[in-house]
């Protein structure tokens, strides 16, 4: 699975590709220069259940941490995963 991150403007996104096929996409807004909000995940039905949500969400949280920005997950699926990983809490606005 690879999974790419991009911005335009004050948007962004990490998409998941398996075989050149979209397996999955994570929106943010970028709220400044040291915020983002994630606010929507989605995964194609095929890619249920095999933690494409997550690997998105690893995927934002490492640049979150490269970029020394936080995260506030408006998301439902974000903010679950927050909720049950304390491993990266570090970049969650308190």
């Amino acid at each position: 699975m690879e999974i790419l991150i991009k911005e335009n403007g004050n948007k962004g996104f990490a998409m998941a590709r398996e075989d050149e096929k979209r397996a999955g996409m994570m929106t943010y807004s970028i709220a400044g220069n040291a915020l983002i909000i994630i606010d929507y995940t989605e995964v194609d039905p095929a890619y249920n259940g095999k933690g494409v949500g997550k690997q998105m969400l690893d995927k934002i949280v490492e640049m979150a941490r490269e970029k020394n920005i936080k995260i506030i997950p408006l998301c439902p699926f974000a903010a679950s995963v927050f909720k049950k990983s304390d491993e990266i809490k570090d970049v969650l606005k308190s």
